[in-house]
């Protein structure tokens, strides 16, 4: 069993948000993760919270632990800081299960 999490985001810099997924990946991949799908959105029909969305994927790791602990690894955290922060202007948690 995985742990999973649908996200959606609006991406305002699309080659810097690249240069993110790079850069986390791999670390991503250390927790038994990686992307099941990936999707970039042109309308948006329904949006319960209200952020903008332009970007949505199924993120997952190996179990709940592996995904918080990637979240809070020190380098993930790094690379979310250099590239993230500056490149997506909103995060809505859509859902998270296992799977």
């Amino acid at each position: 069993m995985s742990y999973e999490m649908m996200v959606g985001l609006e991406i305002k810099d699309d080659s810097v948000y690249t240069q993110y997924r790079e850069a986390m990946t791999p670390i991503l991949t250390e927790y038994g993760g990686g992307f099941r799908y990936d999707f970039k959105v042109s309308e948006v029909l329904k949006n319960e919270e209200g952020r903008s969305i332009n970007r949505v994927f199924a993120i997952y790791c190996r179990d709940k632990e592996s995904m918080d602990n990637f979240f809070s690894n020190p380098r993930y955290l790094e690379a979310k800081n250099k590239f993230f922060e500056s490149s997506v202007l909103e995060t809505t948690i859509i859902s998270a299960y296992e799977r």
